[in-house]
């Protein structure tokens, strides 16, 4: 297949490949998703929760797109905006780094910030008023239900195509959309492929209802979003990781070629 002869940067997103990792006795399969245009697994929500909005009439040229993110939803949101013409407000906790901010910014959007204190649910909530004053559209990732249909279309049905055999699926859960989409994909082959979530030890909200502070972005929300709270009985486990292991991990990982962040050491 030959890259190069698309239209535009939209029709590079997906199709990642697949890498084989050696980890202790194991053997674990790695999708390279930083290998799509804005850099992350997220441009795949991004095209289709904008492009499902197009065609039901709810986002209309001229329109601004407010979403509320800590980090890579709203790279993605940036990048397909920037290509689809739509002016873009992220709406991000004080918390997010600084890198992804300025990533955004340059992508041609704008930034709000929120209060480290009221969380990522603040967040969600000032972007609710945002659009709503504005008459924009927000994607709202945590509970639109082409988060998990693009997961399930695309990166579910790569991975069925690309592994012979899985027992186990393993993704953080930040809005659930990955680690749900890909369940059902695959529970359709077998129903007896073990799908495990991952979240901090130090805000264990799904194995243990507590919330608290950690370092690994993109993953342990401060709620429950819909997403995970309507489809639990797809998660056969939940495991939970510190700080200090996803930092190791990640910094293991980039020892054998691979650039990848904290959630992904988790």
């Amino acid at each position: 297949m030959n890259i190069f002869a698309k239209k535009n940067l939209l029709e590079l997103i997906g199709n990642t490949p697949m890498t084989e990792i050696k980890m202790d006795s194991e053997t674990i399969y790695a999708k390279m998703e930083n290998l799509n245009p804005s850099g992350s697994i997220k441009d795949r929500i991004a095209k289709y929760m904008i492009e499902d909005a197009e065609k039901r009439g709810i986002l209309k040229p001229g329109m601004t797109i407010v979403e509320p993110t800590s980090g890579n939803t709203g790279i993605a949101l940036s990048f397909v905006s920037s290509i689809k013409g739509y002016e873009f407000i992220a709406v991000i906790p004080e918390f997010a780094s600084k890198e992804r901010i300025e990533i955004m910014k340059h992508y041609g959007a704008k930034v709000v910030l929120t209060r480290k204190e009221i969380g990522v649910k603040g967040a969600v909530e000032k972007a609710k008023k945002l659009a709503e004053r504005l008459n924009g559209f927000m994607p709202n990732q945590f509970e639109n239900e082409n988060n998990v249909l693009a997961h399930k279309e695309t990166t579910g049905k790569e991975i069925l195509e690309q592994v012979k055999n899985v027992d186990v699926f393993v993704a953080g859960v930040g809005t659930g959309g990955t680690l749900i989409g890909v369940a059902k994909a695959l529970k359709e082959k077998n129903p007896n492929v073990k799908i495990i979530g991952v979240e901090p030890a130090s805000s264990p909200l799904l194995s243990k209802g507590k919330v608290g502070h950690h370092k690994i972005e993109g993953i342990g929300e401060d709620f429950i979003p819909k997403i995970v709270e309507n489809n639990l009985e797809l998660i056969d486990q939940i495991i939970v990781v510190t700080d200090k292991e996803a930092i190791q991990t990640s910094r293991r990982l980039a020892r054998e070629g691979l650039f990848v962040g904290i959630s992904s050491g988790a």
